[in-house]
């Protein structure tokens, strides 16, 4: 509902035909002008809506795309009508016009083309480019999205919980934003990767069901799918629950969204691999199940190839009908692939009678033919792709060759909406020095048991999930652990001695020692369900005011400089590397 005052009777967008014969005040933004003779025809447009307006020649008014006026006058039915416009049957035959704010200053792009342009000039005219129509259908939708989480979670009894920005630095996760302290010299707090701890300590107070809509700050390179500095995520945390507690509150919560604002409402329970699944078959973490195309690990197959990429290498094929495609094609995904890092991408056409033809056909045994068929289940007119190289690396491969090709390939319905939890994550992995770290999240309870994860850590999973949205990840969750004396031996497994624990996360351990009950919960990316909604393929095009791909934003200039003195209130001395 807008305000009613000297400025407008009634928004831009709700005039129709039955209001003509009505004295109305409409305000807003000059859309466009155009002139017929002596009469001037202008589009003005609001949050709301357009209406046309006409202007006699008697005003004798002079403006300017972009002015912000207030137009009071006679609604009339148009001669012309214009369908594509909601008020296309009405117009407005202007009596009077106050020009609120002048458009002083040539335009640094079309509103109407804004998306268009590059991106640093559009961020740098933010206030400009969210004033496009489609700009303000993506504040509007995020208003309305972040309203039903609300309503929906305070439904289900949840409590509505707003924890700190500034908190203490966290030895594990992304790089944190450091902020100094000037009263507690060479001290920092550090901005939220999330409210990971606090929420844990709302358990242990007591509260049953916590959630918020939290800002969340991480020091990351920028993605299409992320930001590089700050985010909003749907956190929750439910205390005496259950992993599957936390699926069933998800599920509800997702089916009703996608169904409100996508219209197509996702059949649950959803679909469930556990993380050793998900990599053998999609050699992926987050596979896109739109893709009908899975990868075989063939390595056994070539351990004695004559093919010399394949030896003392991991192997893995995709096997997939290329139609028509020709050699250009072939080329094309080759030098795509090395411009990946990967080595190079083998392949073979299955022909006639399951012969092998072109490619690498003639490395192929008859016995490795016959095993291939027995693994993979070609057909006639199948490519069949190979990938090899290290473990490590050919998972990577594999999965940025299955992607390339759905997408070249269109084997995938860009309009659908495919879900699958990603479960029992493990537990710790190597780094590159081949040191024993957490793999996912340091707090969440491991399974089996204790006991079996001390003997061998690289083995042990972890009540740790992903929920996984047309290959996004948009939920990460976890079972997490409330014991003090299971949080000493795991962060020790990791290499780090119980006075990290004590002194990094003096709260939680402390809290724990009190006693606190069994909980679990979610952190679920809000913007990137915001990207999910609306196919947006960049997650600016979803938030108001975006950093760019540098974590700069050009319309405040930050980051930027400070004065010295500042500095030094908060006792920093800058230094050349």
């Amino acid at each position: 509902m807008i305000n009613v005052n000297k400025y407008r009777t009634i928004d831009c967008g709700s005039l129709r035909i039955g209001d003509v014969g009505k004295i109305e005040r409409v305000a807003g933004f000059v859309d466009t002008i155009r002139k017929l003779g002596g009469i001037t025809f202008i589009v003005l447009r609001d949050f709301y809506g357009k209406t046309q307006v006409i202007i006699p020649e008697t005003m004798n008014v002079e403006l300017n795309k972009e002015d912000v006026v207030s137009v009071e006058g006679k609604v009339s039915e148009r001669s012309s009508k214009n369908p594509n416009m909601p008020t296309g049957d009405i117009e407005i035959i202007a009596d009077k016009i106050d020009i609120l704010g002048k458009c002083e200053k040539v335009l640094p792009f079309e509103i109407k083309t804004s998306q268009t342009v590059g991106e640093d000039l559009r961020l740098k005219y933010r206030y400009l480019d969210l004033r496009a129509d489609y700009n303000k259908q993506m504040l509007k939708l995020r208003s309305d999205l972040m309203q039903y989480v609300r309503n929906f979670m305070h439904d289900l009894g949840f409590l509505e919980v707003q924890t700190p920005i500034l908190t203490s630095s966290s030895p594990e996760g992304a790089r944190d934003f450091l902020v100094p302290s000037r009263l507690n010299k060479g001290k920092f707090y550090a901005l939220p990767q999330a409210p990971q701890q606090f929420k844990q300590l709302l358990m242990t107070s007591g509260v049953d069901k916590y959630f918020q809509i939290a800002p969340c700050f991480r020091d990351e390179d920028a993605r299409a799918d992320r930001s590089p500095t700050e985010f909003y995520q749907i956190d929750m945390e439910m205390a005496f629950a259950t992993q599957e507690d936390v699926f069933n509150v998800i599920e509800q919560l997702y089916a009703g969204i996608f169904e409100k604002f996508a219209g197509k409402r996702p059949k649950t329970p959803f679909a469930r691999l556990t993380y050793e699944e998900a990599i053998a078959t999609y050699a992926s973490d987050k596979p896109d199940l739109r893709n009908p195309l899975k990868v075989y690990d063939v390595t056994d197959i070539f351990k004695n190839s004559t093919f010399n990429a394949f030896k003392d290498n991991c192997i893995k094929a995709i096997c997939v009908n290329c139609g028509e495609k020709g050699r250009k094609y072939y080329d094309s995904l080759t030098d795509f692939m090395k411009g990946r890092e990967a080595k190079g991408l083998a392949y073979v056409k299955v022909a006639q009678d399951d012969n092998f033809e072109t490619g690498i056909a003639k490395f192929i045994s008859e016995e490795e033919k016959t095993l291939l068929k027995q693994k993979v289940d070609y057909k006639e007119g199948d490519t069949i792709f190979f990938v090899a190289d290290n473990k490590a690396r050919v998972i990577k491969f594999a999965d940025v060759l299955r992607q390339e090709l759905g997408k070249t390939l269109n084997l995938i319905d860009e309009n659908a909406y495919n879900f699958v939890w990603i479960v029992d994550f493990p537990f710790y992995e190597l780094d590159d020095e081949g040191n024993i770290e957490f793999s996912h999240n340091p707090f969440s309870l491991p399974q089996p048991d204790i006991e079996t994860v001390k003997k061998d850590p690289l083995s042990a999973k972890a009540y740790q999930y992903d929920l996984v949205i047309n290959g996004y990840e948009s939920l990460s969750g976890a079972v997490r652990n409330h014991r003090p004396d299971y949080m000493v031996e795991l962060f020790k497994i990791a290499g780090y001695d119980k006075s990290v624990v004590e002194n990094k996360f003096p709260a939680l351990y402390n809290a724990f020692s009190y006693g606190a009950p069994p909980h679990c919960g979610a952190g679920a990316g809000f913007d990137r369900l915001m990207m999910l909604l609306t196919h947006n393929e960049f997650i600016r095009d979803v938030i108001a005011f975006p950093m760019n791909k540098n974590g700069c934003d050009p319309l405040t200039n930050a980051p930027n400089t400070v004065d010295e003195k500042l500095l030094r209130d908060v006792h920093i001395k800058l230094i050349d590397d």
